[in-house]
């Protein structure tokens, strides 16, 4: 199976590593820069599950993509699809399969508009990993879980064939049936985590210790357990105590790339993690019956993202 890996990042890198350390037909879709970096460096893991650095791994060019791959796993920031998309569609033949592990759920509507639903699988990965100023991706724990599946839960031959090769990589794969529910139950996971910890720029365990800071988190993850129930998918009762539990757990110093991308400066995923679930929380129009109210925590939140966006881009225009 031919993969192309759509940027090598923290994300992409990891995996995409990984697969090509365990002998797996990989190359990289990357820009001018990180394709140069690559070739002079290698591309290098940083990782409590064992070191590797990989010696100019293949890469290629959006302009020199002339042919189809089987599978593409896309793994750029969710405001980078639209260019990501362009990028990657000399790469998407009759028989690709497209693999997503973007933050939140909007990215599938797009894929599909852009390339067919029938190419586009449903993706999960879990994995705190970053860049460092050498461009080397340091792994910051044990956690590297990639899950996938068909989005309407059949069994098929093309995902067989992917979960065997995506097997015995290096990191924890695994198909599933429910792939569009675990999709929901880790965007309201995340949409809580980078919500409360960017609102009040502190890490779980301080929020938790501070008056009132437990439940600031609560009341934001039931608003965005509420959303995926009105979406036809609740948090079952064991996802919500266990993500409950992490979310508020004394002492931890957990907190969401997106607080550490707003206090870096960086652009942040604040429309499509957060802006998206308050879209789907508000009152539809045309339900007269629905009266609640626009979640309040949800909102404020989502105020204090975009005043950052507004900020650094009239820096920017400095």
């Amino acid at each position: 199976m031919r993969i192309l890996i759509l940027g090598a990042g923290a994300t992409g890198g990891y995996f995409g590593g990984r697969l090509l350390q365990h002998g797996r037909d990989v190359t990289f879709l990357v820009r001018g820069a990180r394709a140069a970096t690559l070739a002079r460096d290698g591309l290098v893991l940083r990782s409590p599950a064992g070191d590797v650095t990989l010696p100019a791994p293949p890469t290629v060019r959006a302009f020199e993509l002339n042919e189809p791959f089987d599978l593409i796993i896309l793994s750029c920031k969710a405001y980078g699809l639209a260019a990501a998309m362009d990028d990657m569609a000399g790469a998407v033949g009759a028989q690709t399969a497209i693999l997503p592990l973007l933050n939140g759920m909007a990215h599938l509507a797009a894929l599909d508009q852009r390339f067919g639903s029938e190419h586009v699988l449903g993706g999960r990965c879990m994995i705190a990993a970053t860049l460092d100023e050498n461009g080397a991706i340091q792994h910051l724990n044990r956690t590297h879980a990639l899950t996938f599946g068909e989005r309407d839960g059949t069994d098929t031959a093309r995902l067989r064939e992917i979960t065997a090769t995506l097997a015995d990589a290096g990191f924890d794969a695994r198909a599933s049936h429910t792939i569009v529910q675990d999709m929901w139950d880790k965007w309201v996971f995340l949409a809580t985590l980078a919500g409360i910890t960017c609102l009040l720029r502190a890490p779980v365990g301080a929020i938790v210790a501070a008056p009132g800071g437990r439940n600031a988190i609560i009341a934001l993850f039931d608003e965005c357990c509420a959303v995926a129930s009105r979406d036809g998918h609740a948090p079952s009762a064991k996802t919500r105590e266990h993500a409950g539990s992490i979310l508020t757990e004394p002492g931890s110093s957990l907190t969401a790339s997106m607080m550490r991308d707003l206090e870096e400066g960086h652009p942040i995923e604040a429309q499509q993690i957060i802006g998206d679930m308050l879209a789907r929380a508000e009152p539809r129009k045309s339900a007269a019956a629905d009266t609640s109210p626009t979640p309040s925590v949800l909102s404020l939140v989502y105020a204090c993202l975009k005043a950052y966006e507004a900020s650094r881009a009239k820096a920017a225009d400095a």
